[in-house]
C-alpha cells in the first residue's frame, strides 16, 4: 500500500511516503526559531517532491495518514484540512494518527538506526515520554511502553512535568521504570524533566524530531475513516484545550458585560 503521511503539530512540517515494498521516503522542513512555520506553503510541495523521487503520480496514493495532534492549533488545522482535501480529490483512504505516538515511534527509529519497516510500530520497547510544546509555558505528553499508552489529558506546566513519573505510576505505569523524554517540549522543559529523574537527550538530538516515516507506519496500521465528505470530517484535530483566541474572548467578556450593566 502506498501511504502519504504528514504531521504539522509542531513548528516543523514532516512528510513521509511509504512504498509498496515497505521502504519509506521522508522529508522535513524545520524553520528557524523565530520563523513562521511553513505548513501552508510547503506541505504539498514537499509531498510532490517525494512522489517525484519515487517516480509516482498523485493518483498512486492509496491512503493519507495525518497527525491529529495534540499540538499547535494553526498547524493542525492546515494539516487536517489538507489531508481531507487530498482524500476526497484523489480519492484515497484517510487515517488520523496520534502525533505523540508518532513522535515516540520516530524516536525508536532514530535510537535503533532502523527503517520503519524493520521496527514494530505497535510496540515500543523503550519506555518513552513524548512531549510536544503547547506554548503558554505548557506541554502535551503521552507515555509509551510496549503496547501500553498513557496520554495525560491536559497540558502540563513545568512543575507537573517534574512530577510526571509519579503521575504515570498513578495511572498504572510500572514503579521504578526509567523513562526517556523526546520532542520539542522535552527539549524546552529539559531541566524540569531531568529534575524528576527522566532521561532527556540533548536538544540537538534527532530523537526529538517527529518523523514522517512514523506517521506512515501508524497510518498503514490504522483503520481508515469511512468515505464521503461527512465521514471524513470525523478525522478531527486533538486540540486538548481551547484556542488562544477563545480564551482571550472569555477573559474580555466579563469586562464587557460589566460595562453594559
Amino acid at each position: 500500500m502506498i501511504v502519504l503521511g504528514f504531521d504539522t503539530a509542531t513548528q516543523a512540517t514532516a512528510v513521509g511516503l511509504r512504498l509498496p515494498g515497505g521502504e519509506t521516503l521522508s522529508i522535513r522542513d524545520d524553520p528557524a526559531a523565530r520563523e513562521h512555520p511553513g505548513h501552508a506553503t510547503r506541505l504539498l510541495s514537499m509531498a510532490a517532491e517525494l512522489l517525484a523521487r519515487a517516480e509516482l503520480g498523485w493518483s498512486a496514493i492509496e491512503r493519507i495518514a495525518v497527525g491529529v495532534g495534540p499540538g499547535r492549533f494553526t498547524g493542525l488545522r492546515v494539516g487536517i484540512a489538507t489531508a481531507r482535501g487530498l482524500a476526497q480529490s484523489l480519492p484515497a483512504q484517510l487515517v488520523g494518527v496520534s502525533s505523540l505516538r508518532a513522535l515516540a515511534l520516530g524516536a525508536t527509529y532514530a535510537r535503533n538506526g532502523v527503517e520503519g519497516e524493520a521496527a514494530d510500530a505497535r510496540s515500543l520497547a523503550q519506555a518513552t515520554i513524548a512531549v510536544i510544546d503547547a506554548r503558554r509555558g505548557e506541554a502535551f505528553a503521552g507515555c509509551y511502553l510496549g503496547d501500553a499508552e498513557i496520554v495525560l489529558a491536559h497540558a502540563l506546566r513545568p512543575a507537573e512535568l517534574e512530577r510526571i513519573v509519579e503521575q504515570l505510576e498513578r495511572h498504572g505505569a510500572p514503579a521504578g521504570q526509567r523513562w526517556c523524554a523526546v520532542g520539542d517540549g522535552a527539549a524546552i522543559y529539559l531541566d524540569a524533566l531531568r529534575a524528576g529523574g527522566v532521561e532527556v537527550p540533548d536538544p540537538g538530538s534527532p530523537l526529538h524530531l517527529l518523523d514522517g516515516r512514523a506517521i506512515c507506519e501508524l497510518g498503514a496500521l490504522g483503520t481508515p475513516a469511512p468515505s464521503g465528505q461527512e465521514a471524513l470530517a470525523r478525522v478531527l484535530p486533538d486540540y486538548r484545550r481551547s484556542p488562544d483566541a477563545t480564551l482571550a474572548l472569555r477573559q474580555r467578556t466579563p469586562a464587557v458585560e460589566s460595562s453594559r450593566a
